[in-house]
C-alpha cells in the first residue's frame, strides 16, 4: 500500500485529474456568468411584421357578347393608355344594327312625309270642287232671286219660291263644305302628327346609338397606363356580356399591406413613417407613410387562451405608401417591418 503512495506516476496521475476538474469548473463558471450577463444586458430582439406589396389591379371587360377575334397583348406586357387590348365580334350585334338603321330610315321617311304635308293633287282637286260648288251657289243665288221676284209679282206659287231657296242654302252649304277640304288640304297634317312622327325618329335614332355602343366595345381598350397580368380567354373563345377579358395592374399606384394585432398599433400610428425592410431587394431599407388603417372584423381575432388574465385581440389591416418611388417593388414581394 505505501509502495502504491509512494509511486511517482500515481501521484502525477492525480495531479493531472485535480487540475483537470479545476478547469472544468472554471469553464463553467463561465459560462455561468456570460448567461447571467447576456440575459441581464442584451437586448430583447425586434419582433417583426410581415406584409407585402400590392397594387390596384383594373378588370377589363365589355358590354359586347361574341367570339374573340384576336389579342393584341400577353402576359407582362406593358401597356399605355388607349392601346388596344382586344378585339371581339358579334354577328347578333352587326344584325341588330341593321335593323336598328333600317327602322330609323323608315322613321325618317314617314316623317318627311308628314312634314311635306298633303299632294299637289289632293290640293288642285279640292281646289276645283270648291270651284264647282262656287258657280252652283252663283246659279242658285241668281235662280233664287228671280223666283223671288216673281212670287211677289204673284206670276209664281209660293211653293216654286221656296224649292228655289232650299236649293240656294244647299249650294251655300255645299260651299262652305268644299271650303274647309281645300283649308284642311292646305295646311297639311295637324301639328300633335308632326310631334308623333319626329319622337317616331328619335325613338329609332336611340334603337341605332344604343347598338353601336355596344359594337364600341368590340375594340377594347387599356383604360390606364400598366402591366398586363391575366388574359383569360383565348382566340375564337365565346365571351358574355360583362365577363372579365383580363386584368391590368396600375405598377405606379402601389402599397404595402400588414395585418397588425391591435397591441401592435401604437408603433403604426395614421400619417406615421416607418422603416420597412424588403428582402427580394437585397433587404433594402425604406421609409413608408401609413394612410389606412381598418379593423378587419371579428373573423380576425386572436383568441385569448385563458379564460382569466388575457383577452381577444383583434386585427386590423394597415397600409403605407413608400416615401420614394420604388420601379423594382412587385406587387406580392415580402416587407418586413421591425417593431421598436
Amino acid at each position: 500500500m505505501s509502495d502504491i503512495n509512494n509511486n511517482p506516476s500515481a501521484t502525477a496521475e492525480r495531479k493531472e485529474n485535480r487540475i483537470l476538474m479545476v478547469a472544468i469548473g472554471i469553464l463553467v463558471i463561465a459560462c455561468i456568468v456570460l448567461a447571467i450577463i447576456g440575459f441581464c444586458f442584451l437586448n430583447k430582439p425586434s419582433e417583426i411584421i410581415e406584409g407585402q406589396a400590392d397594387a390596384t389591379s383594373v378588370r377589363i371587360s365589355g358590354k359586347l357578347p361574341g367570339r374573340v377575334v384576336d389579342i393584341y397583348v400577353h402576359e407582362g406586357d406593358f401597356v399605355k393608355k388607349g392601346d388596344t387590348l382586344i378585339h371581339i365580334h358579334s354577328s347578333l350585334a352587326d344584325a341588330k344594327l341593321m335593323q336598328a338603321q333600317s327602322m330609323e330610315n323608315a322613321a325618317q321617311s314617314q316623317n318627311q312625309k308628314v312634314d311635306a304635308g298633303t299632294r299637289k293633287q289632293i290640293i288642285q282637286s279640292a281646289r276645283d270642287i270648291v270651284a264647282q260648288a262656287e258657280a252652283a251657289l252663283e246659279i242658285t243665288k241668281k235662280t233664287y232671286t228671280r223666283m223671288e221676284n216673281l212670287y211677289k209679282e204673284g206670276v209664281i206659287s209660293e211653293q216654286k219660291r221656296d224649292e228655289a231657296k232650299a236649293a240656294y242654302d244647299g249650294a251655300v252649304a255645299a260651299h262652305r263644305a268644299a271650303k274647309s277640304q281645300l283649308d284642311l288640304a292646305v295646311s297639311g297634317a295637324q301639328k300633335e302628327d308632326k310631334a308623333s312622327a319626329a319622337a317616331m325618329v328619335d325613338v329609332a335614332k336611340g334603337g341605332v346609338a344604343e347598338v353601336q355602343s355596344l359594337l364600341e366595345d368590340q375594340y377594347l381598350l387599356a383604360p390606364c397606363d400598366g402591366q398586363i397580368d391575366q388574359v383569360y380567354p383565348e382566340v375564337s373563345e365565346l365571351v358574355s356580356l360583362g365577363a372579365p377579358l383580363m386584368s391590368l395592374l396600375k405598377i405606379q399606384d402601389k402599397w404595402v399591406t400588414f395585418n397588425v394585432r391591435e397591441e401592435f398599433l401604437n408603433d403604426m400610428k395614421l400619417g406615421d413613417e416607418i422603416e420597412v425592410m424588403i428582402p427580394a431587394l437585397d433587404k433594402k431599407r425604406v421609409k413608408a407613410k401609413i394612410y389606412y388603417v381598418r379593423d378587419l372584423g371579428s373573423y380576425a381575432n386572436w383568441q385569448a387562451t385563458k379564460s382569466t388574465g388575457q383577452w381577444d385581440s383583434k386585427t386590423f389591416e394597415v397600409k403605407a405608401h413608400t416615401v420614394e418611388a420604388i420601379p423594382d417593388l412587385r406587387p406580392g414581394m415580402t416587407v418586413v417591418y421591425f417593431l421598436k
